[in-house]
């Protein structure tokens, strides 16, 4: 069933009192009050409900399970910036960007009010460098946001109607070492809202998905969500290049040119959807004529949110938003889906690791999949069982030490490709945390 409803909601964090307004698209699935809508009071707390206190943590080391306050296994905390140093209320998902000329490594978090710029080259010691404001400011859609770059450049998305695109062009970072007061280098306005976004950096596409309110797009305006896709080999200029709406509302997608098993496709530009309530695979090398290659359904699915290819393009790791909250599955469940003919996929396995907590976003590197599953925190799995079915637990850091329950606070988001090994991870509540896992996969 397609669920694109959105109920009353709140956040979390100001002592002071803002006006929100409600305009929201809802392209999201139906929660009952106790998810991430039930956080969103706009209340400034000294200690998150997670229990995590709102000032800086620095080098504490993973020891007999714990760093800290934090329950853990082999993943430090370099440090913990909290939400009152953003001036903030709610941190969404997160993103990285390297800047080829200095190596300097920057966190981009997505935040209600806008995105944040921290500099964690020194991780044990970042500097916030202020915030890109939303484009719509106190929109309640700013809950949700999402952000990816290529080019240096960021490429900005909300659930804010009216939003569009925000393009803002990273090499100005350059230097800057105290908070500074930012605008955009280029609005997008032909599309009002968006869930997510994604980028294929071979081909410089970005693509907009989630997009079903105030598209103006020619040709894309009965899309209903579909994937956009934006030419951006001009970063600070992108150009429409198509648009998709066969299998109507995407939540997420990944888009690759694929190099996996299946030789029928190897060279073409393949997205894996995350389409609600099936894993959808795309061919979209021609984006105006994009084929449906497969449109898969499973048993316990209750709202496909998000996954990602393995390195080698043979499997995808999907996460699914709403299982366990509706019962369909008895823990985090990670779903093993097997691409080697990517007309017919399966479901090779499911990993259940035993918690209770929901699973949100999935990202893979060098065999290890980073998971960010909201109050039990970061699990790191290795995968190189994936072609049994089966996953195993290497790491995990919890960002929500108070419980694991099944509802939505927690992690959002995470960003595990820095050269330097640092992964940034996002506490809705509580701020940005700055990790170094000690993981390795078994196959390196």
């Amino acid at each position: 069933m397609r669920r694109r409803l959105r109920t009353t909601a709140g956040a979390l964090f100001a002592t002071a009192t803002l006006v929100v307004t409600a305009s929201v698209a809802g392209a999201h699935p139906t929660h009952d009050g106790s998810g991430k809508e039930a956080g969103f009071d706009l209340v400034a707390e000294e200690v998150s409900p997670g229990g995590v206190p709102q000032e800086r943590m620095t080098d504490i080391r993973c020891e007999d399970g714990m760093a800290g306050i934090f329950p853990c296994h082999k993943i430090d905390l370099a440090s913990f910036i909290p939400l009152s140093e953003f001036e903030s209320i709610w941190a969404n998902d997160v993103w990285g960007w390297t800047d080829p000329m200095t190596g300097h490594e920057y966190a981009l978090v997505s935040l209600f009010e806008g995105t944040a710029f921290i500099d964690i080259t020194d991780p044990y010691d970042p500097a916030y460098l202020g915030t890109l404001p939303t484009a719509v400011p106190g929109n309640f859609g700013n809950i949700w946001g999402d952000l990816k770059v290529y080019g240096d450049h960021a490429f900005i998305v909300t659930e804010a109607g009216g939003h569009g695109m925000q393009v803002f062009d990273l090499t100005r970072l350059r230097g800057v070492t105290e908070p500074q007061a930012w605008t955009v280098d280029n609005h997008i306005t032909n599309f009002g809202q968006a869930h997510n976004i994604a980028v294929n950096e071979d081909t410089a596409t970005v693509y907009v998905v989630g997009a079903w309110n105030g598209v103006t797009i020619p040709g894309c305006e009965d899309v209903d969500g579909g994937p956009i896709a934006f030419d951006v080999s001009d970063p600070a200029n992108p150009q429409v290049a198509g648009c998709y709406g066969g299998d109507s509302y995407t939540h997420d997608i990944q888009c690759v040119i694929y190099a996996g098993p299946d030789a029928d496709y190897t060279g073409r530009e393949i997205c894996v959807a995350s389409n609600e309530d099936t894993v959808t695979v795309l061919d979209v090398t021609d984006i105006n004529d994009v084929q449906m290659l497969a449109r898969s359904p499973y048993e316990t699915s209750a709202y496909t949110h998000q996954g990602w290819f393995t390195e080698d393009h043979r499997f995808f790791l999907l996460g699914d938003e709403l299982d366990e909250l509706d019962g369909t599955v008895t823990g985090t469940t990670t779903y093993v889906w097997d691409l080697a003919d990517l007309d017919n996929p399966v479901l090779r396995g499911q990993h259940n690791n035993g918690n209770t907590s929901i699973d949100h976003n999935i990202f893979i590197k060098d065999g290890l999949a980073y998971q960010s599953n909201y109050i039990s925190g970061l699990r790191v799995t290795d995968a190189w069982r994936a072609d049994q079915g089966r996953l195993k637990e290497r790491g995990f850091f919890d960002v929500y030490p108070v419980d694991d329950d099944t509802v939505f606070a927690g992690t959002w988001g995470n960003y595990p490709y820095f050269d330097s090994g640092t992964v940034v991870v996002t506490g809705i509540e509580e701020g940005l945390f700055v990790l170094k896992p000690r993981v390795k996969s078994s196959d390196n």
